[in-house]
């Protein structure tokens, strides 16, 4: 990542972008169930709040990544992303929206949360990460499944958790 750009508007710009970068990784990494992304959009001091769970990054992940494991998919959607900075510290207001796919008592249904994410965000040594998020919940929904589309159509491409899925699979990709 680079130092900050002497021209303030070009490095507000490029900062914006690669905590942005940031957020998508953190959302990437829940979905796809990759613990080692999803520790490293954090500062190692940085700080939690999700109410359910308040602590470091490493705590944090070992509960996000145990907490969604058993789950039969989730899907974090990134809605506007509000990222303001001044200097080396960054605040964002991060819309998001979460799917989670699980099964209880023998019955599949889906949770629907939607949210935002209160961020900031610090440039050390030229790389912007996470030095604080809390994680606000404005809505949240629990029905049952109901995609007979999907079940019902044979040939619908899949995506996956982890190295299985299409998008951790660039030699692949490559020559598609």
């Amino acid at each position: 990542m680079a130092a900050p750009h002497p021209d303030p508007r070009l490095d507000s710009l490029l900062s914006r972008q690669e905590i942005y970068d940031q957020c998508c990784r953190y959302l990437r990494a829940q979905d796809r169930l990759m613990p080692a992304l999803h520790r490293s959009v954090f500062w190692d001091d940085a700080t939690t709040d999700y109410g359910f769970y308040k602590g470091g990054p490493d705590g944090f992940v070992a509960f996000a990544q145990n907490a969604l494991k058993d789950h039969l998919s989730n899907h974090h959607m990134m809605g506007q992303a509000l990222i303001e900075v001044e200097g080396d510290v960054g605040f964002g207001e991060i819309y998001f929206q979460a799917f989670h796919r699980f099964v209880d008592d023998g019955a599949e249904k889906d949770l629907f949360v939607s949210g935002r994410y209160i961020d900031r965000y610090e440039r050390r040594d030229g790389v912007w990460k996470i030095a604080h998020r809390t994680e606000l919940v404005d809505w949240a929904r629990t029905e049952p499944a109901a995609d007979d589309w999907l079940k019902n159509t044979p040939d619908v491409v899949i995506g996956y958790r982890g190295d299985a899925d299409l998008s951790n699979q660039r030699e692949k990709v490559r020559t598609l």
